[in-house]
């Protein structure tokens, strides 16, 4: 039965200050190299047909680090901005703190955790589900259903949009649903595409 494995990229500088990054080409932070390489321990074991990433360097710098710590060699490789982390429109850039001061916390929840609400000239989580989603369908679930392995590395809400369509989740029940940085999750599918098992390693 084929796996596939979703990592959302190691903590990233704006993590760190715990700014809003969405879309901003931001590199991962010192601790986030040391996750990506953690997780790279942890797939060691695994082996992969194809590795698939966001354009966006966090990612990239994981997936190269997860490569070089695990022994990947010449993993066939597609980048894409359909990955990319959900864009934050007018919050990136801002810290999240302040921003719950200006706006309240309430609504700073809403704008990061809610499927269907935008922030102000930005992506909702259903929006980031309407590119993820089909690109998932025609590039990713094919190299599943033909037994292949998948590894992608990719972005805490792009990621979301997966496992809420992979774990049939409803959008109240991805309000409370987090992905860690540098935390492979592992499906065991079947023929098919659908998921027997599912951890984190």
């Amino acid at each position: 039965m084929p796996y596939l494995v979703l990592l959302r990229h190691g903590e990233s500088q704006w993590n760190l200050e715990n700014r809003f990054t969405g879309w901003v080409d931001v590199p991962l932070s010192p601790k986030g190299e040391e996750e990506a390489r953690a997780a790279g321990a942890k797939l060691a074991g695994l082996t992969f047909d194809h590795l698939f990433t966001s354009v966006l360097q966090r990612a990239i710098q994981t997936a190269d680090l997860v490569c070089a710590t695990a022994g990947f060699t010449n993993l066939p490789t597609t980048r894409d901005q359909a990955l990319n982390e959900r864009h934050y429109g007018d919050l990136q850039g801002l810290n999240k703190a302040e921003t719950a001061r200006q706006y309240g916390e309430e609504q700073v929840k809403i704008w990061r955790r809610s499927y269907d609400v935008r922030p102000p000239n930005g992506e909702s989580l259903a929006d980031t589900a309407a590119r993820v989603l089909p690109y998932y369908e025609a590039h990713i679930l094919p190299l599943l259903r033909a037994g292949k392995n998948v590894l992608v590395v990719a972005h805490g809400n792009s990621l979301r949009a997966l496992v809420m369509h992979l774990d049939r989740l409803s959008p109240a029940e991805v309000l409370e649903l987090n992905i860690p940085t540098g935390a492979p999750l592992y499906y065991e599918l079947d023929a098919e595409g659908n998921v027997l098992a599912k951890r984190y390693l």
